[in-house]
């Protein structure tokens, strides 16, 4: 029998999809393509007719993308990995073919490839100017493909609520009401439900204060590694 495996996330292609939504693709353009114009706003000078359009981000859809897969997205000096030869030809490339240095690299990558300071898939962006990134190269795998569902919990406190209230109600199912109980009724229910919530909320409580976690959206440009 034929084995079926999940496909693994690639997110420059989920940053496509997001960019594409509502012709929103053709509005970064035509944004970039003034910044470029006006060298007063731009970070790097770059010859728009010689960038590849559909590279280019703005910070809001690298942001939704950080928190939905809990990613980081930080200066490249924090980033502990080896730069790949071919980014590096890359970036050689677009100074020559620009005539201009470049300056500002950032990285999207999980939490662990980076040098955090304590008080899957990296893509690597240079700035253009007024929240937009060209994105340079991309390497390493792919995110895995149930990343985005993990990850979900934690990206702000209704999502970890609810998420606490479903586990709690599965394990109450699965709880034999007879260790508690003569009576299998709805009290009983009641009673174990708000015991296995209270037992998870206290597990949720000690990770979120104690070790020092915290939600997606507050994490996903931080530079600190207890967050």
């Amino acid at each position: 029998m034929k084995k079926t495996y999940m496909k693994s996330t690639n997110i420059k292609i989920e940053l496509d999809n997001l960019k594409n939504i509502g012709n929103r693709s053709e509005k970064i353009i035509n944004e970039v393509n003034n910044i470029l114009r006006n060298s007063n706003t731009a970070i790097n000078k770059f010859n728009f007719d010689l960038l590849k359009t559909e590279n280019i981000y703005s910070i809001k859809e690298i942001k939704k993308i950080c928190i939905n897969y809990r990613l980081r997205f930080l200066d490249v000096k924090y980033f502990k990995g080896d730069i790949p030869f071919e980014a590096i030809k890359k970036i050689d490339d677009l100074k020559k073919s620009h005539y201009t240095d470049l300056k500002g690299f950032k990285i999207m990558a999980p939490s662990k490839l980076f040098k955090l300071k304590n008080t899957d898939d990296p893509l690597l962006f240079i700035p253009i100017g007024k929240d937009y990134y060209y994105m340079v190269h991309k390497w390493g795998d792919d995110l895995h493909p149930l990343r985005k569902i993990l990850m979900w919990p934690s990206k702000n406190m209704f999502n970890i609520i609810i998420t606490t209230l479903l586990v709690s109600l599965f394990l109450t199912v699965l709880t034999p009401k007879s260790l508690f109980s003569k009576t299998n009724d709805i009290s009983t229910f009641f009673i174990i439900f708000l015991f296995n919530f209270k037992a998870l909320a206290s597990i949720v409580i000690f990770c979120a204060f104690f070790l020092g976690k915290n939600f997606n959206k507050y994490i996903w440009n931080s530079k600190y590694n207890k967050s």
